[in-house]
């Protein structure tokens, strides 16, 4: 933000139009000011009789305080939400807001923008009871027994999208082109250690 005109060009400027007879496009191009500059001392100086420049930048109120920002917090706990949607519902409850507010808002709050992914089924009955059953029973099971089933992949075009550059240039990069390949991988987990891996070659690496 650039810094305002000294009081004393303000003051030479008004002085000139206002006692020295000149008009005030005369006098901004004297005083080498924008006309609409000129103008504007003027006429501050004759509705409140002073040209000294008002407050420049300062602290802005939050948009979003009070009472509607305790609603946007008790609102982001209670399930998926957007910043675009929230910008409606704020908007519903007589708060006009901007996205970009919206968006320092909720990384003032230090948000977080993650979801932790559980399945719908679990609010069935039945699976409901199932699963209390089975969270009862697990301080019964010997970890030595638990064998787990994992798998993960692999693939020849994978590669970031995208990259930092200088402006107005792109960033090259070299992937694999032409016939991709694809390599997956399942292995037994134990408490302990992995065992019968095996990958998509169909190739055992070594025994259980």
């Amino acid at each position: 933000m650039g810094k305002p005109y000294s009081l004393d060009l303000r003051k030479r400027v008004v002085a000139a139009v206002l006692s020295g007879g000149m008009s005030r496009n005369m006098a901004a191009k004297q005083f080498g000011v924008g006309i609409s500059t000129a103008i504007n001392w003027v006429k501050r100086q004759q509705e409140t009789g002073s040209v000294a420049p008002g407050q420049m930048g300062g602290h802005r109120p939050k948009a979003i305080s009070g009472e509607h920002r305790l609603w946007v917090l008790q609102r982001t706990k209670g399930g998926d939400f957007t910043l675009r949607g929230l910008v409606a519902e704020l908007a519903e409850r007589g708060v006009k807001v901007d996205y970009r507010s919206v968006w320092e808002f909720v990384h003032a709050e230090k948000l977080s923008f993650k979801k932790s992914v559980a399945a719908g089924e679990r609010d069935r009955p039945d699976v409901a009871r199932r699963r209390a059953q089975w969270i009862g029973y697990q301080n019964r099971v010997e970890p030595e027994r638990l064998v787990f089933i994992d798998e993960t992949w692999a693939r020849t075009d994978m590669a970031p999208l995208r990259g930092w550059a200088a402006r107005g240039h792109r960033l090259p990069a070299k992937v694999p082109h032409g016939r991709w390949k694809t390599t997956t991988f399942l292995a037994a987990l134990r408490h302990d250690r992995i065992v019968a891996p095996w990958n998509a070659s169909s190739r055992w690496l070594e025994g259980p």
